[in-house]
């Protein structure tokens, strides 16, 4: 599949896109980073171990040999206890294979490597070997031959994947740049004194064309005009003076945003340091590392399109057994791995997993091992460290708990008391299925979204945006008086607070449904507060009137708006106007030039709403002030017990009966009205 490479060199770091999604990130940063070829002096040898520890120039935390990888290193042949084969203050030449971790030093080996293009040479090896992902017999076979032919005496060769179908004038050349390139690191490590670094990849450029550039690649983008040539200049050494056809060599012409955030690298970072990750069917995994290990927990979560259990359980491990093998990239998970996917019951389907697990790890240069499914169900694998992982290279423990992520009071002591940091004071309370998707947004809304002292109060929680949709879906509960079914078959949706009383209907209402905000949906309560009476009136003379909403314009693009309907985002935070009541808002979004139709609109719903107040108090003067409100009769002309109960319980004919209910009370408005009339005459008469 097409593949694009971004590289930031003034960062140091690279991206590979596949899919419009990161698969892997390069990463050199650090003062000890893989390949580096280093030397020391032997300051500590441990028996007990079978370990050396190398002082390569760190003053703080020295390198770390095992016996296995000390290699010609070695003061005598013979086997025997690691304190015969190598002494203190003993001048080495030693290369990193694994970079420092928390308080350990850098693993280090004796037995140096030189990687190139199509090559890897191996100064202390022997023989040519061959790489597994060449699987053509005859190709095979022709370089096997030509790397015998062409082995410096006493060395070793490592014939890569990308040398299938290359000439052997650019094999040749490449190892003859390999051995020019040892020869100087031999001549430095005589001359030098330890400890010193030797010899380093410091053209980043180079290093990502040679461990990631293959045929799938269409594009490369990079981050200055000079690292643009140079990329060219690399791809035409290795296609004979020629640029490869179909690929797009590239460079970010602005400054701001930069590269990385222009392409969302910084935001995929981000979202690769949460544990959760959710997947598009509706599901979600969770990825934990500790000291020994790292887990991997699978929930099928929101995800219940299928017709069956067994479906569901089958297509959610799928699909998140290939964001594992992306996420295990991505992070450079190393070491073991244990993986909970959901219990399958068929022996089948656990298979099928299996396989499909595999697959999608074919890709993945650590050479994964996985296990088979354990007697709980669990899938094990182990994955080569190569350089740091994420959270080494851009998380930090938390300054408050340590990284522990809770802090502790015992019984007796006062709770500790934490300060907000400015971050935290600027992020906007949003559900966990939003925020997971937050750093989406382009340049400009980011920066729109640091709130002002004018936009302190909004609400944005009462955003109908910000409601959970996935929470009581499929929940049934009596429709209210002032609710309407869902057009989706849903349930059912309030009415806005100025539909209470919209002048259809005399009759007062005794509760109105509220409008379901965030936090009710969160919680999943489906009550009402307060329901209304069957076959009751109220005077409702010390209720509060009802103020009709404001109406707030704002200019967004329809790509402005597709991503703020997206993210949930309420466009509140572009307005300049004054918010008296957040939750008595109706905000109308408008294209650039376009007249905003529903303030005229609103003009008008206003009127209304004063007539309809009017309307509320004639209503109220129709009733006889010593009669008890028990015992009123409602001052509708078409009115029984019947339509009044349709109005309140809802029932599989909800629809007729409402419809019923709705022509009963324009009847009355229209009987409420003759009588205002008339008692307006005798009043002026």
């Amino acid at each position: 599949m097409p593949k694009q490479i971004i590289i930031a060199e003034q960062h140091r770091t690279a991206a590979v896109f596949s899919e419009d999604q990161i698969q892997e990130l390069i990463v050199a940063t650090g003062s000890h980073q893989v390949g580096d070829i280093y030397v020391g002096t032997i300051e500590n040898v441990l028996s007990g171990i079978d370990a050396a520890f190398i002082n390569i120039g760190d003053s703080e935390r020295n390198g770390f040999m095992h016996v296995s990888d000390l290699g010609p290193l070695k003061l005598k042949r013979a086997p025997g206890p690691i304190t015969e084969l190598v002494a203190p203050k003993q001048k080495v030449l030693v290369q990193i294979m694994k970079e420092p971790t928390g308080n350990k030093g850098p693993r280090l080996t004796g037995k140096i490597t030189l990687p190139g293009r199509y090559l890897v040479l191996m100064p202390y090896g022997r023989g040519v070997n061959l790489s597994r992902r060449i699987r053509n017999e005859a190709e095979r076979h022709r370089l096997r031959a030509l790397g015998i032919l062409t082995k410096p005496p006493g060395m070793g060769l490592l014939v890569r994947t990308e040398a299938e179908g290359v000439s052997e004038e650019a094999i040749i050349e490449d190892l003859e740049t390999l051995q020019k390139r040892w020869d100087m690191v031999q001549q430095e490590a005589m001359a030098t004194r330890p400890p010193a670094l030797l010899n380093r990849d410091d053209d980043f450029i180079q290093r990502v064309l040679r461990d990631v550039y293959n045929a799938d690649v269409n594009r490369i983008v990079t981050d200055s005009d000079l690292g643009m040539q140079r990329v060219k200049q690399h791809l035409s050494s290795w296609s004979d003076g020629r640029l490869p056809v179909g690929v797009l060599v590239d460079h970010h012409r602005t400054e701001s945003p930069s590269i990385l955030e222009y392409f969302r690298v910084n935001a995929a970072i981000r979202e690769a340091l949460k544990p959760r990750v959710d997947l598009p069917s509706g599901g979600y995994i969770i990825i934990e590392p500790t000291e020994a290990l790292t887990v991997v927990d699978v929930n099928s979560g929101s995800f219940t399109r299928s017709a069956t259990a067994r479906e569901t359980v089958l297509w959610t491990n799928c699909e998140a057994a290939v964001e594992i093998a992306r996420q295990l990239r991505l992070r450079n998970v190393a070491g073991v791995i244990v993986i909970d996917f959901i219990d399958m019951e068929s022996r089948r389907d656990q298979m099928q997993v299996l396989e499909h697990f595999g697959k999608a790890l074919q890709s993945d240069k650590s050479r994964p091992q996985i296990s088979q499914l354990s007697e709980l169900g669990l899938v094990e694998l182990t994955r080569k460290r190569q350089g740091q992982n994420i959270y080494e290279l851009f998380g930090r423990p938390c300054h408050t708990c340590g990284g522990l992520g809770h802090l502790v009071q015992l019984p007796g002591e006062a709770p500790v008391e934490i300060q907000n940091s400015a971050v935290t004071n600027r992020v906007v309370s949003l559900p966990s299925a939003r925020v997971a998707r937050q750093d989406r947004l382009p340049e400009r809304s980011s920066e729109s979204l640091e709130p002002d002292q004018s936009l302190k109060s909004l609400d944005l929680v009462n955003h109908p945006d910000y409601q959970d949709k996935g929470n009581g879906r499929n929940r049934r509960r009596r429709r209210r008086g002032n609710e309407v079914p869902s057009p989706r078959g849903g349930r059912p949706i309030a009415a806005p607070p100025k539909l209470a009383n919209n002048g259809s209907s005399l009759t007062p209402i005794i509760g109105s449904a509220p409008v379901l905000t965030a936090e009710s949906s969160r919680d999943e309560q489906g009550t009402m507060e307060s329901v209304p009476t069957r076959g009751k009136r109220t005077r409702g003379r010390g209720r509060k009137p009802e103020t009709p909403p404001q109406v707030v314009t704002v200019t967004l693009t329809p790509d402005e708006q597709r991503i703020y309907a997206e993210m949930g985002v309420s466009p509140l935070i572009l307005s300049q106007e004054d918010i008296k009541d957040t939750k008595n808002v109706l905000v109308s979004v408008i294209n650039p030039g376009e007249v905003p139709e529903l303030a005229l609109t609103s003009l008008t719903e206003a009127d209304d709403f004063e007539d309809n107040q009017d309307l509320d108090e004639a209503g109220e003067d129709l009733f006889d002030v010593g009669e008890p409100m028990e015992t009123m009769e409602p001052v509708e002309e078409n009115t029984s017990e019947e339509s009044s109960a349709s109005f309140v319980e809802e029932t599989d004919a909800s629809q007729q009966e409402a419809e019923q209910t709705d022509s009963d009370q324009e009847e009355s408005t229209t009987a409420a009205r003759r009588r205002r009339r008339r008692r307006s005459s005798a009043t002026a008469d």
